[in-house]
């Protein structure tokens, strides 16, 4: 296994289709990359919640996990579970997103995810994100999507944990959920941690990666 290290990071955007998204599936890598950058640009889009206790708790969450970075954090209004019907609007806002932004990393779901509003996503980021590493994160789910991932961001035990709490405390709308728990969210880290070697770790999807061993751009 081959570590690459990011070098200097100036800016990330990240994608969700539901509030929560990101914390979930990319909320450890947060916690790490900002931490070890302070003040990278953060721009952040989710799809759906605005203008309800979701967007509360959506804001509050990513400042806790974006702690020390310029979060810019847009949360619109499409219907959760409908995102296929509003293709335009979707498509619109990461366009838009686009025009704003060019991270360095860019944090979305990824194609293989069951869940239509994620995946609808994940197809649209490549027709505005062209030139840019795509990280797809994984969301633990009833469906059972869970696949073999190729990336992986190894995470502190600090770290894992503060992530876990995170989730509990930022989100209690969704405490009901029957997999949404701490026990859930460690047991997935911990697993991805043994695949890559660490206690824990966040693992992703890629589908192109282009290597400049040579720093070519540099």
């Amino acid at each position: 296994m081959i570590a690459l290290g990011a070098g200097g990071m100036r800016a990330v955007a990240a994608l969700g289709a539901h509030c929560d998204d990101l914390a979930i599936g990319a909320g450890g890598t947060l916690l790490s990359l900002c931490a070890a950058h302070p003040g990278v640009r953060v721009d952040a889009l989710v799809l759906s919640g605005g203008g309800t206790e979701r967007e509360d708790e959506e804001r509050a969450a990513l400042a806790a996990f974006c702690a020390g970075a310029d979060l810019r954090l847009t949360v619109l209004k499409l219907p959760d579970g409908r995102l296929p019907a509003h293709w335009d609007e979707a498509k619109s806002a990461v366009e838009e997103l686009r025009a704003r932004t060019d991270p360095d990393l860019l944090l979305a779901p990824h194609r293989g995810d069951a869940h239509q509003d994620h995946r609808g996503l994940a197809e649209l980021v490549p027709t505005a994100f062209r030139n840019h590493l795509v990280l797809g994160y994984e969301i633990v789910k009833w469906d059972g999507d869970l696949g073999r991932p190729s990336a992986y961001q190894p995470l502190s035990p600090e770290v894992a944990r503060a992530k876990a709490d995170l989730l509990q405390r930022h989100y209690p709308s969704q405490r009901h959920r029957p997999w949404y728990d701490p026990e859930a969210f460690l047991g997935l880290a911990r697993i991805r941690g043994i695949e890559c070697g660490a206690r824990y770790a966040e693992a992703f999807h890629v589908n192109k990666l282009i290597l400049d061993l040579e720093n070519r751009c540099g």
